[in-house]
């Protein structure tokens, strides 16, 4: 049966806030959706894999890759060669965890179009917010010529407004490592999702760092995830808690030997949790609870 990964993450706490604009009378809006009731905010799984396709561009060649000096995606292989079948190139590591899609309609009547499509191997569901989203806003006024295209007439202050959180987010991702051409680069995912830093927030010049502050793998060959989104506030200020988790463990729906926890949330931990969890391995710290998942990867491999 296969092996499947799953994975849960919480950033540290951190201040988000959009990309903001001088247009007067305008609010720079943070993207929301009603969660549990209320109004949170959101970062999307696109931003979070764009931030990853960096990282793992620093690990091996990746085939798309952006550059900051034209701001434009540039591609070594935009066919997608490697994938045809009779193809011995060598893949990209991007397109083997997080797919690609190449469509062309039809050049004439009655013609059909073609599509190179892979699904990804890697899929990483939308950040949450932990916390809902109270409309903290601030008002703020730019100084006339403070950019070449701000205020070009006149010399009175521009006003403009953000929309601002601070907050931590959850998201989760699943992964097949033996769907991968190249397997062994589903340790390379998570070493490099355990790493990753900064994932949209706000203004180029500001950090939202999206380096998770607690972890929760689960190595199963389960298809279900069963622990995406596990992270809840606790009643500690800024901390946080796995009750949904706990509690499906103690009622058998997740096996506690199929889990690696770590980070704070390990740290928090009372005596009657850690006896639900007997069975897993429990990590001070992400780094050690990911190179203890990948371990899990490398010896089911031999």
């Amino acid at each position: 049966m296969s092996l499947h990964v799953f994975a849960a993450f919480v950033t540290p706490l951190g201040t988000a806030a959009n990309n903001r604009g001088l247009t007067e009378g305008n609010i720079t809006s943070l993207q929301k959706l009603v969660w549990n009731g209320q109004v949170h905010t959101t970062v999307s799984a696109e931003s979070i894999r764009f931030a990853l396709r960096r990282r793992l561009n620093e690990q091996e060649p990746c085939n798309r890759t952006y550059d900051d000096a034209s701001r434009a995606n540039e591609w070594k292989d935009a066919a997608f060669s490697a994938w045809s079948g009779k193809s011995k190139e060598k893949t990209y590591i991007d397109d083997d965890l997080l797919g690609f899609m190449s469509a062309e309609g039809a050049k004439q009547e009655k013609e059909k179009g073609t599509a190179k499509v892979r699904r990804a191997v890697l899929e990483v569901s939308r950040a949450v917010s932990l916390t809902p989203w109270s409309g903290d806003v601030t008002f703020n006024a730019a100084s006339p010529g403070a950019t070449p295209s701000a205020q070009k007439k006149g010399s009175n202050p521009v006003p403009y407004g953000t929309e601002m959180h601070a907050t931590r987010y959850q998201y989760g991702v699943a992964l097949t490592p033996e769907a991968l051409r190249v397997p062994a680069r589903a340790v390379t995912a998570l070493n490099q999702l355990c790493a990753l830093g900064p994932v949209a927030g706000n203004h180029g010049r500001f950090l939202f760092d999206f380096s998770p502050e607690s972890v929760v793998f689960r190595l199963t060959q389960e298809a279900a995830p069963r622990i995406l989104y596990a992270f809840e506030p606790s009643s500690r200020a800024g901390g946080v808690e796995l009750a949904a988790l706990l509690r499906k463990v103690k009622s058998g729906d997740v096996p506690a030997k199929e889990l690696v926890l770590g980070g704070q949330v390990v740290e928090e931990l009372g005596a009657e949790e850690r006896e639900v969890l007997s069975g897993a391995e429990l990590h001070a710290g992400v780094v050690a609870a990911c190179r203890a998942a990948c371990k899990r990867l490398e010896v089911r491999k031999k």
